[in-house]
């Protein structure tokens, strides 16, 4: 029944992911309600998102090569920065992390909810940062990826806030970049989570198998789906999810 879940749960983020973002609102919790510690829960949850990353990557290829100058860097920052946030994960007790999950998941559901806002905006004024912005973009970038090596959700968004601050306007070539980096810094993660066997393989594997169907699915239905009804109610389900954790974290 577990392992059910488990595969339910990766089929719902999967189609989420795919179509609006968010997956990890139930991939996460559901890897703790199966019974995984959190800190292991939160690496696992990095193994179970990573089908997505790479089909996505390699489905936007052709706006990704449009940038390819732009690839060493990012994937040097990418690998550097996962690697980091990987390792600072590993540096918590569950009990500390199950503190800092509340505030983990707030930040990723302001993310999901003001994050096309926030972008939006950076694309438009981005070409009065200058090169300063350039520099900014570079550290940003890779706080972001240490973020993403030390929890997942939220990742994508903070992506392309930085490639906007970094002068990027292709929206496709955005969100191919973004896939691309996060593919890089999961990967990582989930090797340095490896090495440190803090990866739940077993029921990991059940939400991996999941998010590559959910996913492909939701990807040949999206035009049958209203992607605006899916974003309220992920961002409901995330407000939720929030409240939980604060009362269990804190009460």
């Amino acid at each position: 029944m577990e392992i059910l879940m488990l595969f339910v749960a990766g089929v719902i983020g999967g189609a989420m992911n795919s179509l609006a973002g968010g997956g990890s609102f139930v991939t996460f919790p559901a890897l703790l309600l199966a019974g995984v510690p959190p800190v292991a829960a939160n690496a696992t949850n990095t193994f179970a998102s990573l089908p997505g990353y790479i089909s996505g990557a390699i489905a936007f290829w052709p706006a990704i090569s449009r940038h390819r100058s732009r690839l060493i860097g990012y994937a040097l920052m990418a690998v550097l920065g996962g690697w980091l946030g990987a390792e600072l994960l590993l540096t918590q007790s569950d009990a500390q992390f199950e503190r800092v999950v509340p505030w983990l998941m707030l930040i990723a559901v302001l993310l999901f909810v003001f994050g096309g806002r926030l972008n939006a905006m950076l694309r438009t004024h981005a070409g009065g940062f200058g090169r300063l912005g350039l520099v900014l973009a570079a550290a940003l970038l890779f706080a972001v990826c240490v973020y993403g090596g030390f929890f997942n959700a939220g990742l994508g968004i903070l992506l392309l806030a930085v490639f906007a601050l970094n002068g990027l306007s292709d929206l496709s070539a955005m969100n191919g970049l973004k896939l691309c980096v996060s593919s890089l810094v999961a990967l990582v993660a989930i090797v340095r989570f490896g090495l440190g066997d803090t990866i739940a393989w077993f029921q990991g594997g059940a939400a991996f198998a999941g998010t590559l169907i959910g996913g492909y699915v939701a990807a040949r239905l999206a035009h049958l789906i209203p992607v605006a009804v899916l974003r309220i109610g992920i961002i409901l389900l995330g407000v939720f999810l929030t409240v939980i954790f604060f009362f269990k974290a804190y009460a």
